[in-house]
């Protein structure tokens, strides 16, 4: 069986030959055992060596296959251009950081083994500060009342995928991509085990708190449509609210005359029904910003120097 590892890479000069030198000792292990290995990395558009580390790479190991895209798309783009580039059996998707430990690379093979089609490594929150762990916790929570798949807290793209898995994920066009949730929307049979937090091993994440938002935010929306559908039912409740106050006032100006409105009750009203009508317009335009992306039909990635020979890979 071929085992293809996927890694996208994005600024991991430091650290691409020790993950590297790892992922070539389980190739070493699985090798008796009836598995060969490729190595799918892919650049994406790194603004260090990290090309020129992975060239050499590639000169070193026959089993190397590198894509470099033409610029940073993002990790959901690499993602899909190492699983259109990967010809194994079944592929193994993981961070180049070596928070992905490989030598789970082998328990997930002997799970698949057993006839599962996704192997899913999942990691506990040792080591992460208490307000990330809450935060995460939070956000699992709220997301899993509101889409139409289960997400998985400490669940990632750290997994084993059959063939079968990986043509129906590539085969999903859509632009605006949260591979967490297609992982799990795809289905098939699948199982997890868990593994311990690891620290990079060199390096800094390019993460911000603001990418971790804006993410978070793609899982909410990539799956339902219910904020929409909430926003409907926050208009009638305030429009049920207005038209329950205007019967007040009515009521009161006919009982008592007509009185002078207090200020600040006016100004708290028009402000809160403006942010909320700011908040609403902010997710009606969220949505129609990802209409207009699937319409355009623009390719996911743009391939800059690969040493893939397929010709039919070279354009998304």
């Amino acid at each position: 069986m071929l085992i293809s590892i996927v890694a996208p890479c994005y600024n991991e000069e430091a650290v691409l030959d020790r993950f590297h030198e790892e992922v070539q000792k389980v190739a070493e292990e699985l090798l008796p055992l009836g598995h060969d290995m490729e190595f799918v990395y892919v650049d994406d558009g790194s603004r260090d060596r990290t090309l020129a580390v992975l060239q050499r790479l590639a000169d070193r190991d026959a089993r190397v296959r590198y894509v470099s895209l033409s610029r940073n798309f993002g990790k959901e783009a690499a993602l899909l251009a190492g699983l259109r580039h990967a010809t194994g059996d079944c592929v193994v998707v993981m961070d180049a950081d070596l928070q992905h430990p490989p030598a789970l690379i082998r328990r997930m093979v002997e799970l698949r083994a057993k006839g599962y089609d996704q192997v899913i490594a999942r990691r506990t929150r040792t080591g992460d500060r208490l307000t990330r762990t809450l935060a995460a916790r939070l956000y699992y929570r709220l997301v899993n009342r509101l889409v139409d798949v289960r997400l998985v807290d400490g669940v990632g793209d750290f997994r084993l995928l059959s063939r079968r898995v990986v043509d129906a994920v590539v085969n999903l066009t859509e632009y605006n991509r949260f591979s967490k949730g297609l992982f799990a929307w795809v289905g098939f049979p699948s199982t997890t085990f868990e593994y311990e937090n690891a620290a990079r091993e060199a390096g800094r994440s390019s993460w911000s708190m603001r990418g971790l938002l804006n993410y978070g935010l793609d899982g909410l929306l990539s799956f339902n449509n219910r904020p929409l559908r909430a926003a409907l039912h926050l208009g009638m409740v305030l429009l049920l609210i207005a038209g329950l106050y205007t019967a007040w006032i009515v009521g009161a100006a006919l009982v008592n005359g007509v009185q002078t409105p207090g200020y600040v009750t006016i100004i708290t009203a028009v402000t809160g029904l403006a942010g909320v009508q700011m908040v609403m317009l902010g997710v009606i335009g969220e949505y129609t910003g990802r209409i207009y992306y699937e319409v355009k039909g623009r390719p996911h990635f743009l391939v800059k120097a690969t040493n893939v020979e397929r010709a039919k890979d070279l354009v998304p």
